[in-house]
């Protein structure tokens, strides 16, 4: 299923690790099997072709965040979304929605996994 972009609107995703030493002692068990699910989310988003692009920045420090970009029909749903990943759910993120407009897209190839 691929989503109708003319009806929907862009958002900002950015999370952050609510226990930021995770990334320097290493994640509980809990821990990583909610990131598991939350990945699991995020890839099914994608590929559903309601999320442009996700990841995270590759840095130790207690700084450190995700991103996402992805589309939704209102404030309501976006903050829906980031509420149902399984690690804001389980307590391992934090999650704030802002509202965003890709204003430049370039070739996505170079960025892929």
């Amino acid at each position: 299923m691929v989503v109708n972009s003319r009806e929907m609107k862009q958002w900002l995703l950015v999370v952050r690790l609510t226990r930021p030493d995770m990334l320097t002692s290493g994640p509980t068990e809990n821990e990583m099997n909610s990131v598991g699910r939350h990945f699991a989310y995020w890839q099914d988003l994608t590929e559903k072709g309601s999320a442009l692009v996700v990841g995270r920045t590759q840095t130790t420090d207690p700084d450190t965040m995700g991103l996402a970009i992805f589309l939704s029909e209102s404030e309501e749903t976006a903050s829906e979304i980031a509420n149902q990943d399984p690690a804001v759910m389980d307590g391992v993120f934090t999650a704030k929605v802002f509202p965003y407009f890709v204003a430049l897209l370039g070739d996505p190839e170079p960025f892929r996994p």
